[in-house]
């Protein structure tokens, strides 16, 4: 039901960016085409068992052949802003050295297009897809080295887009970079050792500062915001008995990016927590202050509350593949009662509402931007008047409500920038194949025709009249 406390409509603040993301793994194919070198997860994906069904991102969405389509598909939205990342090894096939101008120009004529058609850029330059070479070389982001070559790519990137795109962020979730490829496995490139889940986290770490370093030597756009977009977790312990398990949850998920990124060193109870499974000597002197470089905007993306306990049983050492050092202590679980999407994440809008006041008070002064927020429903294609069409409901009613807790929140002083709806397109879900559909556009999987749900035109209305009503907010499934 509409919350009657509401304003009969929502109208979005002036420069309020409203729009949504992708990556490239996940949309473009092409993995061998205009010179692109592999990434840790084409390796990953082509292992077998690794992906659901085998699936690959050979071809995942086609968008390198298929951009001019897309470009239009994101006019006719009226987005404000389009996210998108690089493929570090299409620029960069070895991940250092030779620069792929095939692959750069791709990236260059993808923003002159968005330009053109009125919609913001907004670049990520690590979304998961780490070049193999430096896996091979370096051990990836368990290797020192390829931070510093990080900071080589974001120079060669900076010095190329930087005259045009005003919004940056270095990396995306680099929870999922570490602990859930180095230390769970469940993610390229498929290491579990909580040891190395922490030295790659470390150099993500470090990675990020250098990375914000080199942005700024290179970017000519005055204006320019640089961030990193961090999939900070909002946790709530169960009940009063459970706020150790919350901590420690806090700690390894959280804190370790948000402490050396954002406050300058590596919390003191993470250090704790973890001195059984390494010595932390992969933290060199000075590195907390390179990782401490000085943000314009902080990246969000949210999609549940993690609701934390205390484990039942808990066990007196740690095995590597577990989800995160410390598991043995906590237990994480979705309550019963909640409305469930189809990855059986809970739906719980007034949770990013909470997330982003308390995220402003803990960083004052440091503008936020959702940066993904969406839902994989099961979407049923139907015929009408000849044409498909999928009736998204559910994904209407989970993006209105998201929507308007962050309007919310904005209302009660956080300082929230924008809304970024994941994703575009259906797409290469990771491990997960392509089972789950995030999109608010359809992609035929056999054809490749794109077809807008009923979310991509809700998404539309909304860019359009820059308003929420509130007959959206809370609508039924029908």
């Amino acid at each position: 039901m509409t919350d009657p406390s509401m304003p009969a409509t929502i109208t979005l603040p002036a420069g309020f960016l409203l729009g949504a993301s992708t990556a490239a793994y996940q949309i473009e194919g092409g993995a061998s085409d205009g010179g692109r070198g592999p990434s840790i997860w084409d390796t990953f994906s082509h292992t077998p068992g690794r992906t659901a069904g085998g699936a690959t991102g050979d071809v995942a969405a086609d968008h390198y052949h298929r951009v001019a389509e897309d470009l239009d598909l994101i006019a006719s939205l009226r987005l404000d802003a389009y996210r998108f990342s690089i493929s570090w090894s299409r620029v960069m096939p070895e991940g250092e050295g030779r620069v792929n101008d095939t692959g750069l120009a791709f990236y260059s004529d993808l923003v002159d297009g968005l330009i053109e058609r009125g919609v913001e850029p907004i670049v990520t330059l690590n979304h998961w897809d780490l070049p193999q070479a430096l896996e091979d070389r370096y051990g990836g982001w368990r290797g020192r080295e390829t931070a510093y070559a990080f900071e080589k790519y974001a120079e060669v990137v900076g010095a190329a887009l930087g005259d045009r795109v005003r919004i940056w962020s270095t990396h995306n979730e680099p929870w999922n970079n570490s602990f859930t490829g180095y230390g769970h496995g469940v993610f390229a490139p498929g290491v579990r050792s909580h040891a190395d889940a922490l030295r790659a986290a470390h150099h993500l770490n470090l990675s990020h500062g250098l990375g914000v370093q080199a942005l700024r030597r290179t970017i000519t756009r005055a204006d320019a915001q640089v961030s990193v977009t961090l999939n900070i977790f909002r946790v709530e312990a169960e009940t009063p008995a459970d706020a150790e398990a919350a901590r420690r949850f806090d700690a390894v998920a959280n804190r370790v990016f948000t402490g050396p990124m954002l406050r300058g060193a590596y919390p003191d109870d993470l250090i704790h927590d973890t001195q059984h499974l390494t010595d932390w000597g992969f933290v060199r002197p000075g590195d907390t202050e390179i990782c401490h470089q000085p943000l314009d905007l902080l990246g969000i993306n949210y999609y549940e509350v993690m609701h934390v306990r205390a484990a039942r049983d808990v066990v007196d050492h740690p095995t590597a593949g577990t989800a995160f050092p410390g598991s043995e202590y906590v237990e994480l679980f979705r309550p019963a009662d909640l409305e469930k999407t189809a990855m059986g994440w809970t739906v719980e809008a007034r949770g990013i509402e909470d997330h982003l006041i308390a995220l402003s008070r803990d960083f004052p002064g440091l503008p936020l931007m959702v940066m993904e927020n969406g839902a994989a429903f099961a979407d049923d294609v139907s015929v009408v008047d000849g044409e498909q069409t999928v009736e998204d409901h559910e994904r209407v009613a989970y993006l209105a409500d998201h929507l308007a807790a962050t309007c919310r929140a904005r209302e009660r002083g956080a300082d929230v920038r924008g809304f970024l709806v994941w994703s575009l397109l259906d797409n290469f879900e990771w491990a997960e194949g392509y089972g789950p559909r995030f999109g608010v556009v359809r992609v035929d999987y056999d054809t490749l025709e794109r077809i807008p749900k009923r979310s991509a035109h809700w998404l539309a209305q909304r860019c359009a009249t820059r308003t929420l009503p509130a007959l959206d907010v809370g609508a039924p499934a029908l």
